[in-house]
């Protein structure tokens, strides 16, 4: 709840940014540093070398809200716009029983937890203030995975490891102010299980996750 009234603050306090003087922000949109607030829907499946054969109705996928920060720095060159960006996001999505079926999805009864991604993006303007991007990188995620035998209950978490692409549109509102959607599609193919306490973290193995993610940010340049 913390973390959500937090990403709730950041993005109220930049949507109330006023437009700041020329002099002090880019010459022009779509370049230099920025930081921004991140909403939108986020749902992860079993990839397709994960077969539920007991449970043709088992859709093996967990979806919720997804909401976090993300930060980076566009280079302009005439309509040409490319640079490093990353973020950090968390998402409510979980493993939950419906009508008596434990949707599964591959893992067990697991909540997701934080995902890290680091990447680059490029884009064209195709107006004054419009720019349509793709982008692609690196992306690290977190799944909590829960287990009960008899009383005692074990806590673990899967750290995946994996690439992400994705497309979208940016709106300029000013020089320093702006809001974007954009679709972007992960897939985790490596893991290893993250014990706590004492014992020693797992060994690496294959992972077959997808992840589908629709995201829509407020930021502002400076």
């Amino acid at each position: 709840m913390k973390k959500i009234l937090a990403c709730l603050a950041l993005g109220t306090a930049i949507a109330s940014v006023p437009a700041m003087a020329q002099d002090t922000g880019p010459a022009q949109p779509f370049e230099g540093f920025h930081v921004e607030a991140l909403a939108g829907y986020d749902v992860t499946k079993a990839g397709s070398s994960v077969d539920d054969d007991a449970n043709v109705d088992n859709d093996q996928s967990i979806d919720g809200f997804a909401y976090g920060v993300g930060a980076g720095y566009d280079f302009r060159s005439g309509n040409l716009v490319f640079g490093p960006e990353a973020e950090v996001t968390w998402s409510t999505a979980k493993t939950k029983f419906d009508d008596g079926d434990f949707e599964g999805f591959g893992l067990g009864n697991v909540k997701t937890n934080r995902d890290l991604y680091v990447g680059a993006r490029v884009g064209y303007v195709v107006t004054p203030t419009t720019m349509v991007y793709a982008k692609g990188g690196y992306t690290n995620a977190k799944f909590d995975v829960r287990s009960t035998f008899g009383t005692v209950e074990t806590n673990r978490d899967i750290d995946a490891d994996g690439w992400r692409i994705g497309a979208g549109v940016e709106q300029a509102i000013t020089n320093n102010a702006f809001v974007k959607l954009e679709y972007r599609y992960s897939n985790y193919e490596k893991g290893e299980m993250d014990y706590t306490g004492d014992i020693a973290d797992g060994q690496r193995f294959d992972l077959d996750l997808d992840r589908h993610q629709v995201m829509a940010g407020v930021g502002v340049r400076f």
